[in-house]
């Protein structure tokens, strides 16, 4: 009976959330364009390469050309090429194009050449006369040091683990590496190692694969900080209908929120927040710059109050860990630590509104661990419209988390691989310092997926493998929603 229950409430929780979806990204597109060049002048207008249909549209005002084809790159994930010297204003308004077409309507006077490739992004040319002409790359702002960053191990480091009964402790065996353990996860005999220089790292992993008592050597990768558009709008969301349920010790249902620092001031969470976490050391939150966890543990919110209907106490709580800190990034290890912060600290609901494109056995094992103790997993697909495997979302114990667009399709900046479990809207209205904040993305997607797993949890009591199955089952994609 719980079951069919719960089903229920998530046929109407998704209506109610397609017909937010329909609201906050009309507004959001239409401010899209600026938000991506808050740094310049502001830009007028839009342009949106939907790829689940395979369609463009646009309405822009004297754009130049490098803003044309870097919102062309970070719509597409072609790679882009133009001829240093070619110089175009775009001024285009059209709609349901295809991409062809829209290319001739952007780029004007100028040449072109799309290049589709079988194992890779494809990559399209912008020039005058010759093709050989189109030599700079141009990147979405920012795209190329993101990733770059996310895929960088951190120098000098290792991560070990060791097997069960293990004769040599980390300890002495680092002594004998020459290594310090500047991190500890003894619980599952794992440890970051970090060592004076590349060499002494190479030497040590060599040895390390001699050595019997060792299960696993892995690099500590990095794992990109998550930002939020700063994009301000008019008027206000609707208030937060939902207040906290006083509930014995032990009884709340807790999100454990793996993301950057969350603010109280300024905010609607206080009263939703338990005490937080970090893994990553102190950070300085700019106080009047909304935080990336602050966004995620505020939409979280409102999707509660929309899951809950007239019912408007909730006993779910938030336990925010901090991976970040003050750092531009996280990394493997942190991650695993901050989910272990968060099982520790009775999160049966592991929000992963983040990602990267490196596997890690050590934070596999450690979700691995985690759900086998009944500890549901979420995490956000990316936002490229893309087929490539992101994790953790990757993983087969997360529920890896894509986003739903105006219509309750894929949205067409979000990735639709095979390995996608579930959709939720991409879009949430924030509140903040008084201010209203589009925030888009399937780190929000996830966000709103979460809230729907705590409420099913909340008010059914369904927990563990159960929740975990109902909520694949509940927001699962549809075929209409485009996938593959």
């Amino acid at each position: 009976m719980q079951s069919l229950a719960a089903t229920g409430s998530a046929r109407r929780t998704r209506r109610l959330w397609q017909a937010l979806a329909a609201i906050a990204t009309g507004l959001c597109l239409a401010v899209w364009a600026r938000a991506a060049n808050a740094a310049d002048a502001p830009l007028v207008g839009t342009i949106e390469w939907r790829a689940s249909d395979n369609l463009v549209d646009a309405q822009i005002e004297g754009w130049p050309l490098q803003k044309v084809l870097e919102r062309i790159a970070s719509r597409t994930s072609w790679h882009v090429y133009v001829e240093p010297g070619a110089q175009h204003v775009v001024s285009a308004k059209f709609k349901n194009l295809k991409p062809g077409d829209a290319l001739r309507r952007l780029l004007g006077g100028l040449n072109f050449a799309l290049i589709p490739s079988s194992n890779g992004p494809a990559r399209l040319y912008v020039f005058l006369d010759s093709q050989t002409g189109a030599t700079l790359r141009i990147e979405a702002p920012d795209q190329a040091k993101t990733e770059e960053r996310a895929k960088r191990s951190v120098p000098n480091e290792l991560l070990v683990t060791l097997k069960p009964g293990a004769k040599e402790s980390i300890d002495d065996l680092a002594k004998r590496l020459g290594a310090r353990v500047v991190g500890r996860l003894d619980a599952l005999g794992a440890y970051r190692l970090q060592f004076e220089d590349s060499a002494a790292a190479d030497a040590a992993r060599a040895a390390l694969a001699e050595n019997s008592d060792v299960g696993a050597i892995e690099e500590n990768f990095g794992v990109a900080r998550p930002e939020v558009p700063q994009v301000q709008v008019a008027g206000t969301p609707p208030p937060l209908v939902l207040r906290p349920r006083a509930v014995a010790d032990g009884s709340q249902v807790v999100i454990g929120l793996i993301d950057t620092p969350v603010q109280q001031d300024g905010t609607i969470l206080k009263d939703f927040l338990l005490p937080g976490v970090s893994v990553a050391g102190d950070s300085a939150i700019a106080a009047d710059t909304l935080s990336h966890g602050s966004a995620m543990a505020t939409t979280i919110l409102y999707g509660l109050a929309r899951s809950s209907g007239a019912s408007i106490d909730t006993p779910v709580r938030i336990l925010p860990v901090d991976v970040y800190g003050a750092s531009g990034s996280t990394t493997t290890f942190q991650l695993a630590q901050g989910i272990l912060e968060a099982i520790n600290g009775g999160a049966s609901i592991i929000n992963l509104s983040l990602g990267g494109d490196t596997q890690s056995p050590l934070l596999e094992s450690v979700i691995q661990a985690g759900h086998a103790q009944g500890a549901v997993f979420l995490a956000a697909t990316g936002n490229q419209p893309v087929t490539t495997p992101t994790y953790p979302a990757a993983y087969s114990q997360v529920i890896a988390v894509t986003a739903l667009g105006q219509h309750g399709e894929i949205a067409s900046y979000a990735n639709r691989g095979d390995f996608v479990d579930a959709a939720a809207p991409g879009t949430s209205v924030v509140p903040f310092q008084g201010q209203s904040y589009v925030v888009v993305g399937t780190s929000t997607a996830t966000a709103n997926a979460s809230a729907y797993a705590a409420h099913i949890m909340a008010t059914t009591g369904t927990r563990g493998s159960q929740l975990d199955a109902l909520v694949r089952q509940s927001l699962g994609i549809t075929p209409a929603a485009g996938k593959p």
